[in-house]
């Protein structure tokens, strides 16, 4: 029964996915036959099921929080200080650590956005969070500030980045829901240099191609140009997700760059599916997301009272646009 269940609530999921979709008229609607629609998106039809505080990885992949980390070398690139290290394990991590700025701490929002993600059916690798790690360099052995930790996973290679504009998703309803998930956190940096494309080799020796959307720590707070602030429950409590619907197109309160992607590009349609998808999160597993980010009970609560909020709203235009108008039937 409960497998039966399962698979109603995710079945409208996925034949909505599969509904023809009112897109901008540059937009292609068709995936090439090379590559599946799986390699960005698959059913979550254990969604109730998944472990958002462990993540798609589980427990096995985390970092050891008692072990001692050797350098490796310093971050290169990012605005953010970090560093690479490798385990008493041999496996090598990326960590990412808190800014010496106020702009906020990436480490958090990136590892809780990371898990909500994956339980919805979007790839991602594996990230976790530590707030501080004992490192070996050539000094001595220290306690670091730590942050986001994400492994060099073997079975994964990094086969450069995608386009946000050009890929063979553009107008699905996957492609577009993913932008309206991203919107729901307010996602201020939606550039190119944050898509990877994997190539993830399973156990048959398979190799199947996964585009992943990753580095999403600058969310939870305000969208802009320049520096704008991330992690702040202030900032992420004031600002706004969707203004209305014009011409059949849905309007957000983006400020951030490529603003092309929003525009005359998301119907309700698509803000109803991503909302649905959303919805069948526990609060259980909501809990788990930003426990995993290492946030606070008090501090997840606030973040999370905004995020349902905007759930929501992006379901009430949803239904607002499929009601019939007054005096029709």
């Amino acid at each position: 029964m409960l497998g039966r269940t399962l698979v109603l609530g995710i079945l409208p999921v996925v034949l909505a996915m599969n509904a023809p979709l009112r897109t901008a008229a540059s937009q292609s609607t068709a995936v090439p036959p090379r590559v599946s629609l799986s390699a960005l998106w698959e059913p979550p039809t254990d969604l109730p099921d998944r472990d958002l505080f462990n993540g798609p990885w589980s427990r096995a992949h985390a970092p050891d929080p008692d072990a001692v980390y050797t350098l490796v070398r310093p971050k290169e690139g990012g605005t953010n200080p970090g560093v690479v290290v490798q385990d008493p394990l041999g496996r090598v991590w990326h960590v990412k650590q808190p800014p010496h700025t106020r702009q906020g701490d990436e480490g958090p929002v990136e590892v809780t956005l990371s898990r909500v993600l994956s339980a919805v059916g979007y790839h991602q690798p594996p990230v976790y969070f530590m707030a501080s790690f004992l490192l070996r360099d050539a000094s001595g052995t220290h306690r670091k500030p730590g942050g986001r930790f994400r492994l060099d996973e073997p079975t994964m290679q990094s086969r450069g980045e995608w386009s946000w504009q050009e890929n063979p998703f553009v107008g699905t309803r996957p492609y577009q829901g993913l932008l309206v998930i991203l919107l729901t956190f307010n996602s201020a940096d939606l550039k190119n240099s944050n898509n990877t494309v994997y190539e993830v080799r399973g156990s048959t020796d398979r190799v199947e191609q996964r585009y992943v959307v990753r580095d999403l720590g600058s969310a939870l707070g305000e969208s802009g140009h320049f520096t704008p602030k991330r992690n702040n429950p202030d900032l992420f409590e004031r600002e706004k997700f969707i203004t209305g619907v014009n011409g059949g197109f849905v309007r957000f309160s983006y400020h951030g760059w490529h603003k092309d992607l929003l525009r005359d590009r998301i119907t309700p349609a698509d803000a109803g599916w991503a909302s649905s998808l959303l919805s069948k999160l526990s609060d259980r597993q909501w809990n788990d997301a930003f426990r995993a980010g290492g946030y606070t009970p008090a501090v997840a609560e606030r973040f999370l009272r905004k995020v349902h909020a905007n759930i929501t709203r992006a379901r009430q235009v949803a239904d607002d646009e499929s009601r019939p108008a007054p005096g029709r039937r």
